[in-house]
């Protein structure tokens, strides 16, 4: 599971704790008899640890798992392309971090602001968590999916560029980070920590996936690039100013195949489009 799914489902945990409040809440798979466990719920008051049950209470098993999302149909997708539960509507999430996880992204937070007197001199307008690629993990199972997804890393060098000498731009940084020269690396920080460090920060700019899960979560500002793959309706938030491709064959859900409808979403959306957005905030 991802880790935007993972978030996603601890809305929903919430409202399940609250109506039965004497229940272990886990998610799993309930025909496969499995339990999942992610760094997503560390700390959450909502769902219990499935690695340390009380056998002795009652247990309640959301059915959640990479074949049951409701926001695809399953009937109608394939190997090619998901297609979407329309009806669906995200709801943000919940992370509860501890304290070492806050100190540690305030020491990071700090040396970037360090980073950009140094080179500036003078007070950025805001700062900006970014996060450049689709996913942190690439699966080669879903790599057309991923470059579906992304907005291009050609894109993201150009807008950050545009906009370096005006905001503090911190970058998510994991194996595969593709390092821009005029952002701030939180080198070191796990996801986690990471979304400890965007709790800092004014506003969250990549394309939809896990961090703009947490930007919601978070309660914080964002552009998102959705591009043409899935629409916002179904997995974007209204707090958010997400940056859709508006076309006949949108939304697309193209897995299967290196969709060339999502290369001409990239270049639709421009970094001048994305630049608007962004200074629309500040």
């Amino acid at each position: 599971m991802g880790y935007g799914d993972d978030l996603m489902i601890t809305a929903f945990a919430a409202k399940i704790k609250k109506k039965y409040p004497e229940r272990q809440v886990v998610i799993g798979n309930i025909s496969e008899k499995k339990a999942y466990d992610s760094i997503v719920y560390e700390n959450n008051p909502n769902i219990a640890n499935c690695n340390n049950l009380d056998f002795s209470k009652p247990i309640h098993i959301i059915n959640y798992h990479n074949k049951n999302r409701p926001y695809i149909n399953y009937s109608k997708s394939d190997n090619v392309r998901y297609v979407w539960n329309s009806d669906f509507r995200v709801t943000p999430g919940e992370l509860y971090f501890s304290n070492t996880e806050v100190n540690q992204a305030e020491k990071v937070f700090k040396l970037a602001k360090k980073s950009w007197y140094e080179k500036y001199q003078e007070k950025y307008k805001g700062v900006i968590f970014f996060e450049s690629s689709a996913t942190r993990s690439h699966r080669s199972k879903f790599e057309n999916k991923y470059k579906n997804l992304d907005w291009g890393f050609e894109n993201w060098k150009k807008l950050i560029n545009k906009i370096s000498s005006k905001f503090l731009i911190i970058q998510s940084s994991h194996q595969n980070t593709k390092v821009l020269d005029n952002s701030f690396i939180s080198n070191k920080l796990g996801f986690r920590e990471s979304c400890a460090l965007m709790s800092k920060c004014d506003l969250y700019i990549g394309s939809h996936g896990g961090f703009s899960h947490v930007a919601a979560a978070l309660d914080k500002k964002a552009v998102v690039y959705f591009g043409g793959w899935v629409s916002p309706n179904i997995l974007g938030y209204q707090t958010h100013q997400n940056l859709y491709f508006e076309n006949s064959k949108s939304p697309c859900g193209s897995v299967g195949i290196n969709c060339d409808h999502c290369q001409k979403a990239r270049e639709f959306i421009k970094p001048e489009i994305f630049e608007e957005k962004i200074l629309t905030y500040f």
